[in-house]
Parts: structure tokens; sequence; C-alpha cells
């Protein structure tokens, strides 16, 4: 298997001189997804937790409903990339050859190919209960995603996906230089493990997409902390979807979009609520 950091030479400007060195920069490998003997998809991403990511994958495109439908998976590496190839079972197999496409998708696509716009904006499952999260947790939470970003420490250019309980903290997290592949491994890994979702939250290094959303309802948490801004879109589907979306998160407390009924008020030293003009409910440490 690459490795899924390379040491790469550089010349370096800085300061007005130039100077030689290495960096180490994250692996691109071309991925391809096979069932029963046919392509569906080829992606790009890191060439790491390629188990991970091929359940993943097939949870968050529908083609299986659980890890165990999947009767095997062979990773496969070809001169120019790693082939995925899973079997399913028979009935599986027929519903697959109905929907197939090929695709070839830049880093971390989340739908590329999809071929008409119904099934780009396709309703995510609903997600409905699951705990309340203090702003403290929520924080602390994201507090932990960069000490355990191995790849991105060491190369300042990789996303994560993380799951977080309060009784076990982040119990998983994958990388990717694709966010939605990021996603997908955490999928993969949590749907391995019997991780049951709805007791915790999906933590991400990225923006989010609609597609982040319908990934983070297939796994089944009730709710998802991002660094970055969401989409309109992202916003009316993680609504419809049941799922509380916080984003914007930095240290100094986070932004809640969507069902803030989740988020406890009534702890201790509680930081402030404040309703901004666009709805969106800013927590302030």
């Amino acid at each position: 298997m690459p490795e899924p950091v390379y040491m790469a030479d550089r010349k370096i400007w800085r300061d007005g001189s130039l100077r030689e060195g290495a960096r180490l920069i994250p692996e691109e490998t071309a991925l391809a997804l096979t069932y029963n003997g046919g392509t569906y998809a080829v992606m790009m991403g890191t060439p790491q937790n390629m188990r991970d990511f091929a359940i993943g994958f097939s949870l968050s495109e529908g083609i299986v409903q659980s890890a165990d439908e999947i009767a095997s998976v062979d990773i496969v590496e070809l001169d120019d990339g790693i082939e995925l190839r899973m079997w399913l079972a028979s009935s599986k197999a027929e519903l697959l050859s109905d929907r197939r496409r090929h695709i070839a998708g830049p880093t971390g696509c989340g739908i590329c190919g999809i071929d008409s716009i119904a099934e780009a904006v396709r309703p995510a499952a609903v997600v409905t209960g699951g705990p309340s999260f203090s702003s403290r947790e929520i924080m602390t939470a994201m507090a932990g995603l960069a000490p355990l970003q191995a790849i991105n420490i060491e190369t300042r250019a990789v996303h994560a996906a993380a799951f977080w309980t309060p009784a076990r903290g982040i119990v998983v997290l994958r990388e990717d230089v694709g966010r939605h592949n990021a996603l997908d491994k955490l999928a993969g890994a949590l749907a391995q493990d019997k991780v049951v979702a709805g007791d915790g939250m999906v933590l991400l290094t990225s923006r989010v997409s609609v597609e982040m959303v319908q990934k983070t309802a297939a796994i089944g948490a009730p709710m998802m902390v991002a660094v970055s801004a969401p989409t309109a879109l992202a916003v009316r589907m993680a609504d419809a979807a049941g799922i509380t979306l916080a984003a914007i998160a930095r240290a100094d407390g986070f932004e809640v979009f969507t069902h803030p009924e989740r988020i406890k008020g009534n702890e201790e030293n509680a930081p402030k609520l404040k309703t901004g003009a666009s709805g969106a409910i800013h927590v302030v440490a």
C-alpha cells in the first residue's frame, strides 16, 4: 500500500532569499470501487483506511444498508491506483445493476456523476432523538481534533472527520485529502465497530455542504459540528433531517443553524446565546 504522505523536494522563497529543502505532502491516489466485478466509481483520495472507505462509501451511497451485506472486500494495488473489490449478496447485486454509474471524481467529490437534479438533492434520512450536548462539551470535542490528525500534523493539507461521545470522547477519527472521503471512512469504521451513532456527534474540519449532511444522516448522528460555514442548502437539508448543525466552531464559540434544542443552556456558567440576522444562534464562550 502506498504511504499516505510523500517527502517532496522543494525550493523555498522566504524573506527575499531562496533556499532548498523538503516537505511532507499528502499522497493522492485513484481509488476504484467495484461491486461483483463491475466498476461503480473512481475517486481520488488518500491511500489509508481503504476498507473503511469501501464500506463507508457503500453505506453512504445506499448500495447497502449494513456492512454485513458486503460479503468480502479485497484491496488490490495496481500500477496507477488501488481497486477496492467488493462482493455483495445476489439480491443486492441485482439492485445495483439498475443504478450503476461509471464516474471519475476529482478529489473528495461527493456527488460526481449524479445524472439527475433529484438524485443530487435527495432527502436525507431523518434522525430523531439523541442526547443533548452542552456548549462546553462541543468546544472540548472540537479542541480534541487537531492533536489526533496525524497526517495533517505532517502536511497541513488534509481534512478529518471524527465521532465523539460524552462517555468516550473522540471514538474514531479518519483523514483524507477529500472531505467526503474522510466522512465515508468514518462511516465505515463506525459500521464495522457497531458503534451506535445516535449517542454522539460528527466533527468536521471542513465546510458543510449538502452531501456532508446526507452522509451524516446516513450514519445516524443527531448532531454535526464543523470549523467552517455551511451552505444554505446544507442548512435546509439538516433542518429537514432533524440534525443539529453547528458550524464556524472556534476557540471562542460556535454558531447553531438548526435544531438548537439539543444544546443545553442551563449548565453552570453557561455562555450567552445571541440570535443573528440570519437566524443562526451564536454561542459565545
